[in-house]
């Protein structure tokens, strides 16, 4: 659960980036045909380092071969294609279409992504309508990095979603979204990935791929089997793991993530 300045938190940031949205909205969004120097980028080709959100790689650099353990968050808005789609009737909201996906999305990246580092977490990839985040795993205290993921995971679909759609309810009248989070551990090669001078600091495991696909459930948490193999055993028998199969992936609802 949530504290309650933490909520009061994500209250803030959700007005706050939806303030931001749709100020963007009424002037016209980004302008899609500007070059990328006309947007103020700029190609460095000596760089060989770059800053990263990476947890435990602040500076990742080019040609260094660095191996660490994570656990990879990614979380999902459903349907976000269907309400792109399928447009609301005026007397239901006055938004709809792209501008109900514009201001969904708003609301509930940074929302998610706040939730994530109440927990430690840091979220290195905003995914269109989710997010991937990283929790670095701690050799001496494996167990520490598990619970933080997963409170972060559960937060996410609790009291975050139910913030994110109180107040879309508020300011739009929007009907509820959901959300899917996925949980898998592995070790992961951390590089630069891209072009001379503008690549980016990724982190490349069975880690992210799985937590990618284990993210199309419902309102629910799923975790990986090695996830669930790791997970510390001081629970008392308390715990309970129910396997679930999502698509082509295969994964385990932990009892605190049930649909509320």
């Amino acid at each position: 659960m949530l504290k309650s300045d933490q909520k009061d938190k994500l209250r803030k940031v959700i007005n706050q980036s939806l303030d931001n949205a749709e100020e963007h909205w009424e002037n016209e969004g980004y302008k899609l045909s500007e070059s990328l120097e006309e947007r103020g980028f700029v190609v460095n080709k000596s760089m060989d380092a770059e800053p990263s959100r990476i947890p435990g790689h602040e500076i990742v650099k080019d040609g260094e071969t660095v191996i660490d353990e994570f656990v990879a968050l990614v979380a999902d808005m459903r349907d976000s294609s269907n309400h792109l789609m399928c447009a609301l009737s005026n007397e239901v909201s006055n938004v709809s279409d792209l501008q109900r996906v514009f201001f969904e999305t708003s609301a509930l990246l940074p929302a998610l992504e706040l939730t994530i580092s109440f927990q430690g977490g840091s979220v290195t990839e905003y995914l269109g309508d989710g997010v991937l985040a990283l929790f670095r795993v701690d050799e001496e205290d494996k167990k520490a990095s598990i619970y933080s993921a997963h409170d972060a995971a559960v937060n996410a679909i609790q009291d975050t979603r139910d913030i994110v759609n109180e107040i879309l309810s508020y300011r739009y009248n929007l009907p509820s979204l959901d959300i899917g989070v996925g949980l898998a551990y592995s070790k992961a090669l951390v590089t630069l990935t891209g072009l001379d001078g503008i690549k980016h600091p990724k982190a490349f495991g069975a880690c992210v791929f799985h937590a990618s696909k284990l993210s199309n459930a419902r309102n629910q948490v799923l975790v990986d089997e090695r996830m669930k193999a790791l997970w510390p055993t001081s629970e008392n028998g308390k715990l309970k793991f129910r396997h679930k199969r999502v698509k082509d992936a295969h994964g385990y609802v932990i009892a605190e993530a049930f649909n509320k």
